[in-house]
Order: structure tokens, then C-alpha cells, then sequence
């Protein structure tokens, strides 16, 4: 059956507006993930979006495992585990030939798998319904803002409503608003970086089929000739499949049901199969230079954009949201604005990484002639004999969570939980670690006793072979300080109460 829309209730704003701490525009994924966040951190805010649904159309469905952690930290995880469709396998293929093949999670012992697919429509109505259980949540659809006036007290924003214009006065706004952004727009702003001539067509169908949940990518495969094709599957028998078409193909033309039915039917092999939702896109590699402008801040799509292959725009929208998060509560409860640079600093650098690599495999798939394309043929041919050429067969690097450039000794514990990294998930007697960090800073004590520190919560916790192999290595024990988004900030063999507490105040500073 079809998605049903249902349309939000449009609910008049009373006027003139009273003062808020925080306007988010965009009632998408980001928009609404960073409302959660903020209120489950005491703060209100207001969401102004100019629509009263969900997107329509699949758009992002491919959800990581750490969106998936943080999606679980803000009250809708576990569900959308649970309606979406779970897996850890991708196949690339030549001509018809497995190439190369990847498990995304070898290991087990993670409440959140590696990748869902969800489409993001039942993500964003999920993250409604969790807002509307948040007292200190005001959505307002139907709420388009057409003016952006901001000093050194605050940010004015001119929305219009179908009842008529009204002024939403607030200290900070966040442009939640998309790749498109308005916001970005009225200040003048546009993004540096690279705009591929590439498109591709996206077409959503539901049809019965035995597809296994993996990601599957050909190269040149016979049923779309020279071409690239991606397919992966959905909930409630949708399949999602992209299909490249090159750079001279017509957008409109390509988007007409008779053009994408021929096409769908020999990748799939038969006609039995409902067309759900049609898009071409252009490949984008862009960000913004920065992310922070006085007390407007940027993230998600408003912030940067990049190709789709590797499922980097809602993953690392969501990202944005948790590296920003606490450092906003932060400052509307009276901290320092200046740690907001370093929300800019850090998202910069993961944005630099995601559009870094999602530019190399929209080369390898798009090749330029000359040295490009006599590459990429040359791995392909070789790929299905020589073992060797198979991990450089590029079809998108799947999203990982960037590791921020934080200072920390090379101390011989291990690397996958040094400072900027996000800290590893382990099973406990009675749960998960990670659902016992996030939203405030604390202090996992691993093996030992931890000091005292003023203002900081502690959690100690025994040695277990997962905690010894992602925590510990050789060593007997650990100290270990969490940021309130779950990024390790320092960590120590052993460590004295003043140590501790000088890292703690550098976790609030700008430079940090």
C-alpha cells in the first residue's frame, strides 16, 4: 500500500510573537532530530517549516549506525530498527560479475545494526510524533520565512502564514531548510566545491520480489548498458533503484513514466511493479566555508551537500545535529557563545571528509577521458580475476562517523576509542553502554576506581572481553571522559582529580 500523507494541523500563531531562545527552520530530519535534542537539554524551541507534511518520496533511506545511536539517544531508534530493514552486506558487480562484496559489521556486540533502510518519510513521522510528546516543542507548519534580520541581542525572522505575515523574534536561529535553503539565500551566502556533469535517475517501486537485504551495485550490468545501477530494498515492498544517465540527459524528459517504465522493467526482468516516486539529481560535492554566521547556524543540507552514493547527506545531517546539540543548550543557559566555533570547526572537518570521499567515487563512476576512465576500466577488468583491484572497485564508501582531530597521547590503548572518536558500543549485564551516555558529560571509569570530580557524572564498569578489546587493550585499566554526544574527548591510563577536571573545562571551550 502507499504511504499515507496526513496532513499536520495548521494552528494560527497569536501575535504579536513572544521572544524565543531558539527558531529552527526545517521540519525535515535535522530540523526536527536538533528540537529532541534541545529539549531533552531543557530548552524550548520552534520549528518552522513551510510545508504540513512529510517528504514525499523515499529520499533518504539509508540510515547508519551511528544515525541510528543517536536516533536512539533522542526516543525513536529501537522503532525504526524495527519497521525498516536491516543489513550489512554490499555486492558491486561488473557486467554481471561479482567483484567485490563487504561486511559492514563483522563483529557482533551493538544494539544498532550496521545500515536500516527506512524511507524518510516514516523517519520524519516518527520524529514528529516524538516531538509532539516534548512540552518544549512548538511546531508550526505552514510557516514559510521570507526575511532574516539579526544583530549582536538576537536574530528577526519575517514568516508568512495563511493567516498573513508576523515577526519571530528568538536569540539564535538554525537553518534546518535544506539543500535549496532560503536562509542561506537571504544572507548571501553559496557554497564552494565541485558540481559534477553526472545525473541520475532515483525510482521507487513496490513490487513482490526476493531480493535479499543487501546493497547491491553494478557496473555497465547488460540490463542498462555503459551505465551504473543501484538497488536496495525498503519496507512494504519498495525498492529503491538509481540508474545513471549521464550528463546529457533531459531532467523532465527522464522523470516521464513512459522513459522510466522501459527502464525499471530490465532491471527488474518483469512488468509486475507500481511506480511509488521518480527524481533525477545532478551530483553535488559543496559546503558552505563556514557553518556558524553571528547567530545564524547552518546543518544538514543547508550546510552542505554531497553525491548520494555512500548514504552521506542524512547521516551526516544528523551528525550536525549531535555535535551541535549540547553546545547550543549550552550557550542559552548561559555558556560562552564562542563554543559554537567549535560546532564549526568540527562539522567543517567531517563535511571536508564526507565530500572528499563521495567526490572519489563519483569519479570512479563517472570518469573523465583520459587517465580517469583508463583507470577505472583497468580495475574493473581486473577486479574479477586479481584480488588485489577489488577494494579500489569504488561504489560508494559507506558513511562512517568522522573522528574530530581532538589532542590525545598515543597512550597503546586502542585507536577505535581514541579522543574524537565516537565511543564504541559494548553489551552489558543489563543493556547497552551506549544508552548510558549522551546529554551530559560523564567520566567511564574501566577497570578501576575513578576520583572525584565536581559536576561530573561517573559510570565504572568492569572488565569483559568487549570492553578489554575496544577500551582497554593491554592495558589494566582506563579512564575515559564522554562528551554529552558520545565523541570521547580525553582519556587516561589513570588520571588525578585536577587532570580530569582542567579536560572537562576544555570540553566548553572554543577550542576544544
Amino acid at each position: 500500500m502507499p504511504y499515507a500523507y496526513r496532513p499536520f494541523p495548521v494552528v494560527p500563531v497569536k501575535t504579536p510573537d513572544r521572544r524565543h531562545k531558539v527558531a529552527i527552520v526545517g521540519a525535515g530530519p535535522v530540523g526536527l532530530a536538533l528540537a529532541i535534542d534541545l529539549a531533552q537539554q531543557g530548552v524550548a524551541s520552534v520549528v518552522l517549516d513551510d510545508n504540513n507534511v512529510v517528504s514525499v518520496g523515499s529520499r533518504a533511506i539509508c540510515w547508519s549506525k551511528r544515525s541510528l545511536e543517536i536516533l536512539d539517544r533522542l526516543g525513536i531508534g529501537e522503532k525504526c530498527v524495527e519497521k525498516g530493514v536491516t543489513w550489512k552486506v554490499g555486492r558491486t558487480y561488473h557486467k554481471g560479475q561479482e567483484v567485490w562484496n563487504f561486511d559492514l559489521q563483522p563483529d557482533p556486540g551493538h544494539k544498532m545494526p550496521a545500515f536500516v533502510n527506512l524511507q524518510q518519510y516514516y523517519v520524519e513521522e516518527y520524529l514528529v510524533e516524538r516531538c509532539l510528546q516534548l512540552p518544549l516543542i512548538e511546531l508550526r507548519w505552514k510557516n514559510r520565512v521570507t526575511g532574516v534580520a539579526q544583530d549582536t541581542q538576537g536574530v528577526t525572522l519575517t514568516v508568512e502564514t495563511p493567516e498573513g505575515p508576523y515577526q519571530c523574534h528568538t536569540d539564535w536561529v538554525v537553518a534546518c531548510d535544506g539543500a535549496r535553503s532560503a536562509l542561506r539565500g537571504m544572507l548571501g551566502l553559496d557554497f564552494d566545491g565541485e558540481l559534477f556533469e553526472e545525473r541520475f535517475l532515483i525510482a521507487d517501486i513496490e513490487m513482490k520480489g526476493d531480493f535479499p537485504s543487501e546493497r547491491r551495485f553494478w557496473f555497465q550490468p547488460d540490463f542498462h548498458p555503459g551505465q551504473s545501477a543501484l538497488l536496495h530494498k525498503q519496507p512494504d515492498d519498495i525498492y529503491r533503484i538509481d540508474l545513471q544517465l549521464g550528463w546529457d540527459a533531459d531532467p523532465e524528459l527522464e522523470r516521464q513514466p513512459e522513459r522510466v517504465i522501459p527502464r525499471i522493467e530490465k532491471a527488474v526482468g518483469h512488468a509486475d511493479f507500481r511506480l511509488d516516486w521518480v527524481s533525477v539529481y545532478t551530483f553535488q560535492c559543496r559546503r558552505l566555508r563556514n557553518f556558524v554566521h553571528d547567530r545564524v547556524i547552518f546543518a544538514g543540507d543547508s550546510a552542505h551537500v554531497v553525491s548520494p552514493f555512500g548514504a552521506r547527506g542524512g547521516n551526516g545531517g544528523l551528525q550536525d545535529v549531535d555535535a551541535l546539540g549540547w553546545r547550543l543548550a549550552g550557550v542559552v543557559k548561559g555558556r560562552d557563545p564562542a563554543i559554537l566555533r567549535a560546532y564549526d570547526r568540527e562539522r567543517c572537518f567531517a563535511a571536508d571528509e564526507n565530500l572528499l570521499n563521495s567526490s572519489r567515487t563519483t569519479r570512479f563512476m563517472s570518469p573523465a577521458d583520459g587517465a580517469e576512465r583508463e583507470f577505472r576500466d583497468a580495475v574493473l577488468a581486473l577486479a574479477g580475476r586479481a584480488s588485489f583491484a577489488r577494494p579500489l572497485v569504488n561504489s560508494g564508501r559507506l558513511s562512517r562517523p568522522c573522528t574530530y582531530p581532538l589532542p590525545g597521547a598515543d597512550d597503546g590503548l586502542p585507536q577505535g576509542a581514541r579522543p574524537g572518536s565516537v565511543a564504541p558500543d559494548a553489551p552489558l549485564p543489563a543493556g547497552w553502554l551506549i544508552e548510558l551516555l549522551g546529554d551530559q558529560p560523564l567520566l567511564l571509569a574501566l577497570g578501576c576506581a575513578a576520583p572525584e570530580v565536581p559536576d561530573l557524572a561517573q559510570l565504572q564498569l568492569d572488565r569483559t572481553p568487549e570492553i578489554i578489546a575496544r577500551y582497554l587493550g593491554p592495558a589494566p585499566h582506563a579512564l575515559y571522559l564522554i562528551r554529552p554526544d558520545q565523541i570521547v574527548a580525553a582519556r587516561w591510563i589513570s588520571a588525578d582529580t585536577e587532570t580530569i577536571s582542567a579536560a572537562l573545562t576544555a570540553l566548553w571551550s572554543p577550542l576544544s
